[in-house]
């Protein structure tokens, strides 16, 4: 399973600058990560955001958002947003500060 370049080169433009930024491999996607904690990622053409449990609801209600279900059943604190809603770098990048500011909640690994 292969992911979007176009859609990596979008988000890690987005997320240029941020300190402790690292990419992952995983699971035929990739991950991005800021002080060890996932921030989001790339499956298939798929922008995957972690959003935290307590934004997961608000996160669905927005348009272009569903639920992550890598698993088989929703995991409560990601979300997918669809590639029609992530064609352009300006377009990623508010879904990508979504993520990252949850991400900065959350204490360095």
């Amino acid at each position: 399973m292969a992911y979007d370049e176009k859609l990596a080169d979008r988000t890690r433009s987005a997320l240029k600058g941020v300190k402790g930024l690292a990419e992952i491999k995983m699971f035929g996607g990739l991950c991005f990560t800021v002080n060890g904690n996932m921030v989001c990622g790339i499956v298939d053409d798929k922008l995957m955001l972690r959003v935290g449990k307590d934004n997961y609801d608000a996160a669905l209600k927005l348009k272009h958002v569903e639920p992550m279900t890598f698993t088989g059943k929703p995991m409560k604190s990601m979300v997918y947003v669809t590639p029609a809603a992530c064609k352009t770098p300006a377009a990623v990048k508010p879904w990508v500060k979504r993520a990252l500011d949850f991400a900065k909640t959350l204490p360095p690994k």
